[in-house]
């Protein structure tokens, strides 16, 4: 049995699963707002409820909007700030007394869809989340792939390839650079550029549906964010050349993607001969949750 627990901006979700990706356990909390000890405590208290509930002490992984600095030992890049500049590792294996595996949520994402996900039997997978924000996480043989500043598959924060006239210098980021892929291609960017055009305040879905329906508008916003996005895909493929691609985030619902990107990528592509396989995600919400179970690659876990 292995335990998995997403840790999120508003919710930490726990869920305990066996060899087989079967979920035998599941529960949510509401994450302590801005509190790192509480948040630490939260933790141990569900870690303890699922150990009473299955009588094994299951091995532990955690899913973070954040990355642990291999320099430092330390919290960075992560979107709930309280966490930042603390050994969320070590400060959660003393309090639950066993070890801990911590990972990025996107790369979380990734291990779960290419380990019995949409990328199952796949060597190489590229899992993308399109969100709030842009981000992604790399597996190949089952391994996630960290990097050497642990930051490997963050595509979000590199500029928009092959950039027209019109697209330089680019929309200001949250990292403070401009013209980063998220800054274009996430769900809120995509709303702001259709508000500024037409003066609708549209959600992604609504302007997706829209499109379908053939209003005008919509239609020429859907092309230019397929455009923008399948540069961003050529450029992952040039590098990395997934077998597969797997979406995820809000964005991901949206089905003009899975029609339209394929042959979109590949003509931005460096030698399109055939197309990189852009999927769906299998586990939607759960992917962080069973990718961070999954960071474990044999049971450890052990009887009461």
């Amino acid at each position: 049995m292995r335990i998995g627990i997403d840790l999120g901006g508003t919710k930490i979700e726990i869920a305990a699963i066996d060899a087989e990706g079967t979920i035998h356990l599941r529960e949510r909390v509401a994450t302590p707002r801005g509190d790192y000890l509480e948040t630490v405590r939260a933790i141990a208290d569900l870690v303890a409820i699922a150990d009473m509930r299955l009588g094994v002490r299951a091995s532990v992984g955690v899913a973070i909007p954040g990355t642990i600095s291999p320099a430092t030992g330390l919290v960075k890049n992560a979107n709930s700030t309280s966490l930042i500049g603390h050994p969320l590792d070590k400060d959660l294996e003393a309090a639950i007394g066993r070890p801990v595996r911590v990972a990025n949520d996107a790369n979380c994402f990734a291990l779960s869809e290419a380990t019995d996900g949409a990328g199952k039997g796949a060597d190489v997978v590229f899992g993308v989340i399109l969100g709030t924000g842009v981000g992604g996480g790399i597996c190949i043989g089952g391994r996630v792939i960290v990097g050497a500043h642990a930051i490997a598959g963050e595509w979000g924060h590199n500029p928009l390839p092959a950039p027209n006239p019109e697209e330089m210098p680019g929309p200001e980021c949250f990292c403070g650079r401009r013209g980063c892929i998220e800054a274009w291609c996430s769900g809120p960017a995509m709303t702001l550029r259709f508000q500024m055009s037409t003066g609708r305040a549209w959600s992604p879905g609504e302007i997706a549906a829209a499109a379908t329906a053939n209003d005008t508008p919509a239609i020429a916003a859907m092309n230019l964010y397929l455009d923008r996005l399948a540069r961003a895909l050529a450029s992952i493929v040039n590098v990395l050349d997934p077998d597969v691609i797997v979406l995820g985030g809000g964005l991901s619902n949206i089905p003009a993607l899975y029609k339209e990107l394929p042959a979109r990528v590949e003509r931005y592509a460096f030698e399109p001969q055939g197309q990189t396989a852009i999927v769906r995600n299998l586990h939607g919400d759960s992917s962080g949750v069973r990718g961070a179970a999954w960071l474990w690659p044999v049971d450890t876990g052990s009887r009461l």
